[in-house]
């Protein structure tokens, strides 16, 4: 569409681009500095661009411990292949080496992760996980009777972390 089309400027396409790159979601801060680093764009730009992609489905944000992390959804995948040709070379290639770089840092830094086995017992086991740098906020290991289940469990975790934690936190 064309509010789409519109909205998708240098800067959407940048951080569509970064996320895309990488297999594990990244915090808003991350992209942050690393853009404001290069003055690809100011600040408040950022914040406006990242409000934008989330709203129109092309990222997704979850807040936990005040720290949003960014992941790119299928749709933002889709709508990157369309216009990737709008990102100058030299800003992909500069993306792609810092990514590469420091993915082992920015990986560690912050970490959702949801991962399932079959137990010893044939029950399978979820074992959701989120940390930040090295400490660990939540590690809770669920067992189900089922492949399927323990699959939902671990989406269900990578979409619902922060209520998942402030329940827990609150209750």
């Amino acid at each position: 569409s064309n509010m789409i089309q519109d909205s998708l400027t240098l800067n959407n396409l940048i951080v569509l681009y970064m996320l895309d790159r990488v297999a594990f979601p990244m915090t808003a801060a991350q992209v942050s500095d690393f853009i404001l680093g290069r003055e690809y764009t100011v600040f408040l730009t950022l914040q406006q661009v990242i409000g934008e992609l989330a709203e129109t489905g092309l990222i997704s944000s979850n807040t936990i411990l005040n720290r949003t992390y960014l992941s790119i959804t299928d749709e933002g995948r889709e709508t990157l292949k369309l216009f990737r040709n709008r990102i100058n070379i030299a800003i992909r290639q500069d993306i792609n080496t810092y990514l590469r770089e420091n993915e082992c840092a920015l990986r560690n830094e912050v970490s959702i992760l949801g991962r399932y086995y079959k137990a010893t017992s044939g029950e399978y086991e979820a074992r959701l996980t989120a940390k930040d740098r090295d400490i660990s906020l939540i590690d809770l290991t669920l067992s189900v009777p089922d492949e399927s289940t323990a699959a939902a469990i671990c989406e269900n975790w990578q979409k619902k972390n922060q209520q998942i934690y402030q329940y827990l936190a609150k209750e």
